[in-house]
């Protein structure tokens, strides 16, 4: 048993974003209707958080007002006074874990609602998105989605997105993204990238999971790959446990990558549940199960380690803020 011994958790991915801005009256800091919730993060020792904007193709045709809706849910009701702190420069990395309140940072999970226009990918970064995932399932101006049948890569705007996102400092999330498009961007972006919410598929076979050969490549340019609890991603037929999740972590370990492994939970973007990982109160009790099989400091490297360490590397500089590096047109 662990006692008194607190493991700080990074998770890096959760669509706390879309419940608090359907419902107005939501209470971040407690609400039960929400996975994530302040008080939760705090009982997991939770020390950065990632949000994701997601707008659901059931709000019809994505635009960029939508994304701005989300980015002052989050400055309102999450990040304001008396919530959690805001990371947006690398600078700050060397400040999560200590005392105080809790981290957040932004992502955009599918571009769709940039509208294909670099300079509102600048306006999120001017207002503290850090991380573009490229699609959500299918198709959209940039690239296709892992469950578009063409199976596609990037299209010449989309390639320019990358391009710009590695002259400004914006990072690239390939969650969603067709194969196709992951080779392409391993070849052509000039930053590592992570994969925020997949696992790998040698363990369970869906087509969101990493295939061998993808690992290996996020090995090689020490991207980052964050393990998720979505139960039908975990353990083929579902009824996944929490000793299913270390089953990949033995796996992409094996492969050598537990320098790159981290979490991205996806909780309040599912509706059913790994047992035992409900909600990121749970962490606790999860990095106590991974001490019973591994040394601490690896464990701390997944918690959260390996994704300070990124971040340290590959966040923009508050002193040297870019955006306008590949244009804004």
């Amino acid at each position: 048993m662990m006692e008194n011994r607190k493991l700080n958790v990074a998770d890096f991915h959760c669509d706390a974003l879309s419940k608090l801005e359907a419902y107005p009256g939501m209470d971040f800091s407690n609400d039960p209707r929400l996975d994530v919730t302040s008080e939760r993060l705090a009982e997991g020792n939770v020390a950065l958080q990632v949000f994701a904007i997601y707008l659901s193709a059931e709000r019809g045709r994505a635009r960029f007002e939508d994304i701005l809706g989300q980015i002052e849910a989050y400055r309102e009701r999450v990040a304001c006074p008396g919530g959690l702190r805001w990371l947006r420069w690398k600078e700050e990395v060397k400040e999560v874990g200590l005392a105080g309140p809790a981290f957040g940072m932004l992502s955009l999970e599918g571009v769709d609602g940039l509208e294909g226009k670099l300079f509102y990918a600048r306006l999120c970064f001017e207002l503290g998105v850090r991380f573009l995932g490229i699609t959500w399932n299918y198709a959209n101006w940039a690239a296709d989605g892992v469950l578009e049948r063409r199976g596609g890569g990037f299209t010449e705007r989309g390639r320019q997105l990358i391009d710009w996102c590695n002259g400004s400092g914006m990072l690239l999330d390939v969650s969603h993204l067709a194969p196709a498009g992951f080779w392409e961007l391993a070849e052509r972006s000039k930053r590592p990238f992570i994969t925020s919410h997949s696992n790998a598929a040698a363990v369970c076979g869906h087509p969101r999971n990493l295939s061998d050969d993808q690992i290996r490549a996020m090995i090689a340019m020490n991207g980052r790959i964050g393990l998720t609890f979505v139960p039908w991603f975990v353990r083929e037929g579902g009824g996944a446990e929490r000793d299913d999740v270390r089953r990949h972590i033995e796996h992409i370990c094996g492969l050598g990558g537990s320098g790159v492994l981290m979490f991205g939970s996806d909780f309040d973007g599912i509706d059913a549940w790994v047992k035992g990982l409900e909600h990121p109160g749970q962490y606790a009790e999860f990095a106590e199960l991974l001490l019973r099989y591994y040394p601490e400091d690896e464990v701390r490297g997944w918690l959260c380690g390996n994704a300070l360490r990124y971040l340290e590397d590959q966040l923009p500089s508050v002193a040297d803020p870019n955006p306008d590096a590949a244009g804004t047109e």
